[in-house]
């Protein structure tokens, strides 16, 4: 006689497919809505980090996200991130990996209590990775770049690592431009407006950069990606510091910075802007390629210069030259 039922009542979920994830929330990353299901707070603390000053700002079905946290495992070492087809994946070890499918906008993420319990490095690695991932296949194109605004117009600022783009926006801000992003500016690929959409609440910096901005002097340092050492900003706690989720760009700005460089800026062909904004851009695939190609073509049509500096005070004065533009 069969004795599957009780095999079956006693089956172990080996899977983690069957876990209680009692905790759920709704939060509105880049304005798009995303809906949360957990078994732990931390995961909704470090959501709510990230997202929480986010408000509804697009329509459409929203992303799923869930999250299971266990008590075993270690802290995640960095991962590594996987695609083939229409599937992605986040792996860092065998109780911390992520995967989403971006044609069912659905994700799930399995970590360690260790892992959740670092909010910095599990939203770095594993929660907004995911998240901004998802959104890159249908919602928004990803383009490496700092952005600030003047008088209602907006500059990306771009260029290799260490060009100075999160250093110059920050120092922009502080002379009373509106602080849009630090890092990374996303673009809406269905919308005949340059609109960029950034994530304005917090900048992360080096170390040093209290040498340079005395008001950041006692921020807490954590790790970054690759191990290095930086302080990540809430800019809510700097209330001189203007700042809006999204503007219009007007003007592409590719930063070079060396000592004794005298600040100048030359205008740049639209050709070459084109190759650079997409050479740093992920291999998504053919489909989700084009579209980003085509969303980036729209701003490469604006004003663009190749600006060479030195000191913050001359890339803030010939910035506002170069982006002159009177109030509205």
């Amino acid at each position: 006689m069969s004795n599957l039922g009780a095999v079956a009542g006693q089956r172990v979920d080996a899977l983690l497919r069957n876990v209680e994830l009692s905790l759920s929330a709704t939060f509105y990353p880049l304005g798009f809505r995303l809906e949360l299901a957990t078994n732990s707070r931390d995961v909704v603390e470090a959501a709510a980090e990230a997202w929480g000053p986010f408000r509804a700002e697009f329509e459409g079905p929203p992303l799923e996200l869930r999250v299971t946290v266990q008590e075993q495992g270690e802290a995640a070492p960095e991962p590594v991130f996987r695609a083939q087809g229409h599937l992605f994946s986040i792996v860092a070890d065998r109780d911390n990996l992520a995967v989403f499918d971006p044609q069912s906008m659905f994700g799930f993420c399995c970590v360690s209590a260790k892992t959740a319990a670092d909010h910095a490095g599990f939203r770095w690695h594993f929660l907004e990775a995911l998240v901004y991932m998802m959104l890159a296949q249908r919602h928004v194109v990803p383009v490496h770049g700092a952005c600030v605004a003047r008088h209602g117009s907006g500059v990306l600022l771009c260029g290799v690592s260490g060009a100075g783009k999160s250093t110059l926006a920050y120092a922009c801000a502080r002379a009373g431009w509106t602080f849009i992003g630090d890092d990374t500016i996303m673009l809406l690929p269905e919308s005949d407006d340059r609109v960029g959409i950034g994530k304005p609440h917090q900048a992360r910096f080096r170390l040093d950069a209290p040498e340079l901005f005395p008001e950041l002097a006692g921020q807490a340092a954590g790790a970054r990606p690759g191990g290095k050492m930086g302080m990540e900003v809430a800019l809510g706690q700097l209330p001189q510091i203007r700042t809006a989720s999204h503007c219009t760009i007007d003007t592409v700005v590719f930063l070079e910075r060396g000592q004794g460089v005298p600040a100048h800026g030359e205008p740049m062909p639209a050709a070459e802007v084109l190759d650079r904004l997409l050479e740093e851009g992920p291999a998504y695939g053919d489909e989700v390629l084009a579209r980003h190609e085509k969303a980036i073509r729209r701003i490469t049509g604006m004003p663009a210069y190749r600006m060479r500096y030195d000191t913050l005070e001359e890339a803030v004065e010939l910035l506002a030259k170069l982006t002159c533009r009177e109030p509205q």
